[in-house]
């Protein structure tokens, strides 16, 4: 944990304030509150971390993710792969970061990098309104809540392909697809973050 911690009292005044300190004063922690992709900013911006993993399939691109802290600093994390998505979990305690390359999770209040997963078919990401990451590759949705060595499949009453997130209706999650090997069928469905459950809406 990273902490700013409030300057003790000069000598003359601590006793005095001895009382109020111990009520009153705790450290102050920081955590990591936005995370939004942006463009290669120019050298010298921000402070930045690179977060990378050697290996033969690597692509040549990278993704630029500038985080924000509680107390306002703002630093920029560099992540080999193209950029798709990053969601923060403040109840999960949890960042995940999406690129064509890998999946990262980092500590929301460090930001140190505790798991990857590479070669992945993730093509989408959100977050639930409970902190639960929901990921889907093109045929499936899957639940995260504290680590991605973790995942949960998520049954659906249909077989789906194309999967697309469309948004959040408080504890719904909104989304389209086509029914698998009946690409002529086009579904909105609706996966609820309460019941866990996937269902049909409507079809087109």
């Amino acid at each position: 944990m990273r902490c700013r911690l409030v300057p003790k009292a000069s000598p003359t005044a601590r006793h005095s304030l001895q009382a109020i300190f111990i009520r009153h004063f705790k450290p102050v922690c920081r955590m990591i509150i936005e995370a939004e992709i942006i463009n290669q900013p120019y050298s010298g911006t921000y402070t930045e971390r690179i977060y990378d993993n050697e290996s033969q399939w690597n692509a040549q691109s990278w993704s630029f993710i500038k985080f924000t802290n509680s107390d306002y600093s703002e630093w920029c994390g560099q992540f080999r792969g193209f950029p798709k998505q990053v969601a923060i979990s403040p109840a999960n305690k949890i960042i995940l970061v999406l690129t064509s390359d890998y999946l990262y999770q980092l500590d929301i209040e460090s930001g140190n990098l505790e798991c990857l997963e590479g070669q992945h078919p993730y093509q989408n990401l959100t977050v639930a309104p409970s902190g639960d990451f929901i990921l889907t590759d093109y045929y499936n949705l899957e639940k995260v809540t504290t680590s991605i060595n973790q995942k949960e499949f998520i049954e659906s009453p249909v077989r789906m392909d194309m999967i697309e997130f469309r948004k959040w209706e408080d504890s719904k999650l909104e989304f389209t697809c086509d029914e698998f090997l009946n690409w002529d069928r086009h579904l909105t469905m609706t996966y609820d973050s309460e019941t866990n459950k996937i269902e049909i809406k409507n079809t087109r």
